[in-house]
């Protein structure tokens, strides 16, 4: 069941519970404001753009990546999605079932598995793309243009940071 908190209840009851604690409160109100948005925003992007075309979130980040790149290697689909190797044989089989994704020998080792957009695959992303970034226009619409910029800076910064403390 998903939660039915506001975001003000959830960080008034974060606090009453660990108040006493020595801890970074805004880093936490932050991400936690984070989670929260990109789970809405998740919920409400597969609703809106992706059930008509009965695609789920992990199927469509895999032919966007595709449209994208034009062929990967699975393991490297697997990784940028952050899924495992397995989950994406699954999504895969899918896709490949609809015609939409094709696999092939990698063109490096042909003990791999490449992944390649059918044209079919392109020509959904082509109608649906757009559609998609309506819907989350729909979501920033409210966020005046200086926060929208300013909230894309912050988020990749936190992106870059992460990336930069893996290594």
């Amino acid at each position: 069941m998903p939660d039915q908190h506001t975001l003000e209840e959830t960080e008034r009851a974060t606090s009453d519970r660990v108040g006493h604690l020595a801890l970074n409160y805004p880093a936490a109100h932050a991400l936690s404001s984070l989670y929260r948005a990109a789970n809405a925003a998740r919920a409400h992007l597969t609703r809106t753009a992706l059930r008509p075309h009965d695609l789920t979130w992990t199927g469509f980040l895999v032919l966007w990546l595709l449209w994208i790149w034009d062929r990967m290697e699975t393991r490297r689909v697997a990784e940028s999605v952050g899924i495992s190797k397995a989950t994406l044989t699954g999504v895969t089989s899918t896709l490949v079932r609809r015609g939409l994704v094709e696999r092939l020998p990698s063109l490096q080792d042909r003990r791999l598995v490449e992944l390649t957009l059918t044209p079919a695959g392109r020509e959904l992303m082509v109608v649906l793309y757009p559609q998609f970034n309506g819907a989350e226009a729909q979501l920033v619409a409210a966020v005046p243009g200086e926060a929208l910029a300013t909230m894309t800076t912050s988020l990749r910064q936190i992106v870059t940071t992460a990336e930069a403390l893996e290594d």
